[in-house]
Protein backbone atom coordinates (compact mmCIF):
# COMPACT_ATOMS: atom_id res chain seq x y z
CA UNK A 1 0.00 0.00 0.00
CA UNK A 2 1.43 3.51 -0.59
CA UNK A 3 1.76 6.46 1.63
CA UNK A 4 0.31 8.88 0.18
CA UNK A 5 0.08 12.78 2.44
CA UNK A 6 -2.87 14.54 2.94
CA UNK A 7 -1.67 16.68 -0.27
CA UNK A 8 -1.70 14.25 -2.18
CA UNK A 9 1.95 13.41 -2.62
CA UNK A 10 3.07 9.53 -2.70
CA UNK A 11 6.41 8.89 -0.67
CA UNK A 12 9.00 7.99 -2.18
CA UNK A 13 13.13 7.15 -2.52
CA UNK A 14 15.08 7.97 -5.50
CA UNK A 15 18.94 6.32 -5.95
CA UNK A 16 21.94 7.71 -7.64
CA UNK A 17 24.44 5.51 -7.97
CA UNK A 18 27.81 6.64 -8.82
CA UNK A 19 31.06 4.59 -10.03
CA UNK A 20 33.12 6.75 -8.35
CA UNK A 21 34.55 8.09 -11.46
CA UNK A 22 31.89 10.82 -11.94
CA UNK A 23 29.79 8.63 -13.97
CA UNK A 24 25.89 7.84 -12.64
CA UNK A 25 23.95 4.82 -13.32
CA UNK A 26 20.99 5.41 -15.69
CA UNK A 27 18.24 2.72 -16.16
CA UNK A 28 16.23 2.10 -19.32
CA UNK A 29 12.28 1.54 -18.19
CA UNK A 30 10.66 -1.70 -19.67
CA UNK A 31 8.31 -1.27 -22.48
CA UNK A 32 9.42 2.58 -23.48
CA UNK A 33 12.49 4.64 -24.68
CA UNK A 34 12.28 5.90 -21.16
CA UNK A 35 15.14 6.46 -18.81
CA UNK A 36 15.51 7.26 -15.19
CA UNK A 37 17.08 6.76 -11.67
CA UNK A 38 15.73 3.87 -9.78
CA UNK A 39 12.83 4.67 -7.88
CA UNK A 40 10.26 3.53 -6.07
CA UNK A 41 7.25 3.95 -3.19
CA UNK A 42 7.89 3.71 0.62
CA UNK A 43 5.82 1.07 2.33
CA UNK A 44 3.36 2.21 5.34
CA UNK A 45 6.09 0.16 7.71
CA UNK A 46 9.43 0.83 5.95
CA UNK A 47 11.76 3.94 6.64
CA UNK A 48 12.98 5.37 3.97
CA UNK A 49 16.77 3.81 3.95
CA UNK A 50 14.96 0.41 4.29
CA UNK A 51 12.46 1.59 0.92
CA UNK A 52 16.01 1.78 -0.58
CA UNK A 53 17.40 -0.81 -0.04
CA UNK A 54 14.78 -2.80 -1.56
CA UNK A 55 14.25 -0.66 -4.09
CA UNK A 56 18.11 -0.85 -5.01
CA UNK A 57 17.85 -4.91 -4.97
CA UNK A 58 14.49 -4.93 -7.04
CA UNK A 59 14.92 -2.67 -9.84
CA UNK A 60 19.05 -3.11 -10.25
CA UNK A 61 20.05 -6.48 -8.06
CA UNK A 62 22.26 -4.97 -5.58
CA UNK A 63 22.22 -5.56 -1.88
CA UNK A 64 23.67 -3.38 0.72
CA UNK A 65 27.16 -4.39 1.14
CA UNK A 66 27.27 -3.51 -2.91
CA UNK A 67 27.63 -0.05 -2.10
CA UNK A 68 28.51 3.04 -0.07
CA UNK A 69 25.91 5.28 1.44
CA UNK A 70 27.38 8.90 0.80
CA UNK A 71 24.59 10.96 1.62
CA UNK A 72 21.00 11.59 1.67
CA UNK A 73 18.98 14.43 1.06
CA UNK A 74 18.30 17.04 3.24
CA UNK A 75 14.08 16.54 3.18
CA UNK A 76 11.72 15.51 1.01
CA UNK A 77 11.90 17.13 -2.99
CA UNK A 78 8.64 17.06 -4.48
CA UNK A 79 7.27 16.89 -8.08
CA UNK A 80 3.72 17.02 -9.64
CA UNK A 81 2.60 14.70 -12.37
CA UNK A 82 0.65 16.18 -15.15
CA UNK A 83 -2.97 15.93 -15.36
CA UNK A 84 -3.03 13.04 -17.42
CA UNK A 85 -0.98 10.97 -15.39
CA UNK A 86 -3.03 11.41 -12.69
CA UNK A 87 -5.09 8.48 -11.70
CA UNK A 88 -8.69 10.23 -10.46
CA UNK A 89 -10.34 6.89 -9.79
CA UNK A 90 -7.88 6.11 -7.07
CA UNK A 91 -8.16 6.82 -2.94
CA UNK A 92 -6.32 8.29 -1.61
CA UNK A 93 -5.33 10.99 -4.97
CA UNK A 94 -2.05 11.24 -5.58
CA UNK A 95 -1.17 13.98 -7.24
CA UNK A 96 2.94 13.51 -7.20
CA UNK A 97 5.12 12.29 -5.21
CA UNK A 98 7.85 13.36 -2.19
CA UNK A 99 11.41 12.12 -2.52
CA UNK A 100 14.09 11.39 -0.41
CA UNK A 101 17.44 11.03 -2.86
CA UNK A 102 20.33 9.04 -1.89
CA UNK A 103 23.50 9.19 -3.35
CA UNK A 104 24.86 5.73 -3.32
CA UNK A 105 28.75 4.48 -4.90
CA UNK A 106 29.17 1.24 -6.60
CA UNK A 107 31.49 -1.00 -4.70
CA UNK A 108 30.61 -4.42 -6.42
CA UNK A 109 31.80 -5.14 -9.96
CA UNK A 110 29.36 -3.53 -12.53
CA UNK A 111 28.81 -7.00 -13.53
CA UNK A 112 26.75 -7.68 -10.76
CA UNK A 113 23.89 -5.03 -12.10
CA UNK A 114 21.10 -7.04 -12.88
CA UNK A 115 16.96 -6.82 -13.57
CA UNK A 116 15.94 -10.48 -12.95
CA UNK A 117 15.17 -9.77 -9.13
CA UNK A 118 11.59 -10.02 -9.11
CA UNK A 119 8.98 -11.21 -11.55
CA UNK A 120 8.12 -7.64 -12.81
CA UNK A 121 10.80 -5.55 -13.64
CA UNK A 122 11.03 -1.63 -14.20
CA UNK A 123 14.57 -1.72 -16.08
CA UNK A 124 15.57 -4.03 -19.12
CA UNK A 125 18.83 -1.97 -19.81
CA UNK A 126 21.25 0.53 -18.06
CA UNK A 127 23.96 2.81 -19.35
CA UNK A 128 26.60 4.60 -17.28
CA UNK A 129 26.33 8.54 -18.09
CA UNK A 130 28.07 11.62 -17.10
CA UNK A 131 27.08 13.24 -14.17
CA UNK A 132 24.50 15.95 -15.11
CA UNK A 133 22.96 13.74 -18.27
CA UNK A 134 19.98 12.74 -16.46
CA UNK A 135 18.29 15.88 -16.21
CA UNK A 136 18.31 15.35 -20.15
CA UNK A 137 17.12 12.34 -20.08
CA UNK A 138 14.41 11.64 -17.99
CA UNK A 139 10.99 12.90 -18.38
CA UNK A 140 10.13 16.65 -18.51
CA UNK A 141 8.27 16.83 -15.29
CA UNK A 142 10.90 14.95 -13.19
CA UNK A 143 13.67 17.25 -14.07
CA UNK A 144 13.27 19.63 -11.82
CA UNK A 145 14.01 17.14 -8.76
CA UNK A 146 16.82 15.67 -10.11
CA UNK A 147 18.47 18.63 -10.63
CA UNK A 148 17.36 19.42 -7.08
CA UNK A 149 19.04 16.06 -6.04
CA UNK A 150 21.90 16.06 -8.04
CA UNK A 151 23.04 19.50 -7.09
CA UNK A 152 22.24 18.65 -2.83
CA UNK A 153 24.52 15.35 -3.67
CA UNK A 154 27.43 16.64 -5.78
CA UNK A 155 29.33 17.85 -3.40
CA UNK A 156 29.61 14.67 -1.57
CA UNK A 157 29.90 12.99 -5.06
CA UNK A 158 32.78 14.74 -6.12
CA UNK A 159 34.63 15.95 -2.73
CA UNK A 160 37.80 17.11 -4.05
CA UNK A 161 36.66 19.21 -6.63
CA UNK A 162 33.01 19.72 -6.40
CA UNK A 163 30.59 19.04 -8.94
CA UNK A 164 31.21 19.37 -12.80
CA UNK A 165 30.37 22.53 -14.31
CA UNK A 166 26.32 22.44 -15.62
CA UNK A 167 26.31 21.73 -19.11
CA UNK A 168 26.09 23.90 -22.12
CA UNK A 169 22.41 22.65 -23.31
CA UNK A 170 21.81 23.15 -19.32
CA UNK A 171 18.47 26.42 -19.66
CA UNK A 172 19.46 29.38 -17.81
CA UNK A 173 16.37 29.19 -15.61
CA UNK A 174 17.91 26.53 -13.79
CA UNK A 175 20.77 28.14 -13.49
CA UNK A 176 19.11 31.24 -11.96
CA UNK A 177 16.64 28.93 -9.85
CA UNK A 178 19.95 27.19 -8.57
CA UNK A 179 21.74 30.56 -7.08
Amino acid sequence: MDRIDTQGYRANVGIILTDGQGRVLLGGRVGSGGWQFPQGGIGLDETPEAAMYRELNEEVGLIPEDVDTLGVTEGWLRYRLPQRFVRREQSPLCIGQKQRWFLLRLLADPSQVRFDATGDPEFNRCRWVDYWRPVKDVIYFKRHVYVQALTELGPLAFPDQGPPPQPTWWPRTWQEGLS
